[in-house]
């Protein structure tokens, strides 16, 4: 297993922060802060940042387990005592839905309400980026058979990898004499399962502890301070 976690091209542009109301002009400014984990309502304004996923030794996949050799028929005749469990099998099975994450792309804009009115805050994309799973080692089977299983057991949608893009727009009210921070990014939800292998000759290798972030839809994180 890699360390990283997939990432695409990063595209740069200008992002716009429109602050307008009633009153004096308000003040933009900009600000840099680390990616961030969101609530199940993104669409909601925040009072605070939200705390990183806990886990610190997900990475990317990788590349897909090698295909096991075929394997046609039980053991030879000659050593009938031979155990056999069928062909080898690769087991992954969801046990716990936790909660969604926002993997940011691109920075954080702020904007500061100056006024002592409501205002408007518009904030834009600025960049396209590509996130993909994350996952802890020891996934015995494909991300996308994880990623099967856990739709089915949820009744969700996953992907193995979402595109934020470029020049996505959301405005939202400012209260006077507050800032509105704006995340753009990926909401991705974490699962928590087993995974093991069963070999032909009946031999199971050690259940592993699985946490994964999988990919569910684009979006935007607020929160206020």
């Amino acid at each position: 297993m890699s360390s990283s976690v997939r990432q695409g091209f990063l595209v740069p542009a200008i992002a716009f922060i429109v602050l307008a109301g009633v009153g004096a002009p308000a003040h933009a400014i900009g600000a840099s802060l680390p990616s961030v984990a969101s609530a199940d309502e993104p669409d909601v304004v925040n009072t605070e940042p939200p705390a990183e996923p806990e886990e610190p030794d997900l990475g990317d996949p990788g590349p897909d387990p090698e295909p096991d050799p075929i394997e046609t028929g039980k053991p030879p005749v000659d050593t009938p005592q031979a155990p056999y469990c069928g062909p080898t099998q690769r087991i992954y099975t969801p046990s716990t839905k936790g909660a969604t994450y926002h993997k940011g792309v691109g920075p954080t804009n702020s904007n500061y309400n100056g006024t002592s009115q409501t205002a408007r805050s518009t904030f834009t994309s600025e960049v396209t980026g590509e996130v993909g799973v994350s996952v802890t080692a020891g996934l015995s089977t494909s991300v996308d058979v994880m990623i099967t299983k856990i739709e089915a057991k949820y009744e969700v949608n996953l992907s193995a990898k979402i595109t934020a893009k470029l020049g996505n727009t959301i405005a939202v009210n400012t209260p006077p004499k507050k800032s509105t921070h704006a995340k753009y990014g990926v909401y991705r939800l974490k699962n928590t399962g087993t995974s093991y292998i069963i070999y032909s000759n009946c031999q199971v290798t050690p259940k592993k502890t699985i946490t994964s972030y999988i990919p569910a839809r684009v979006g935007w994180y607020l929160w206020e301070s």
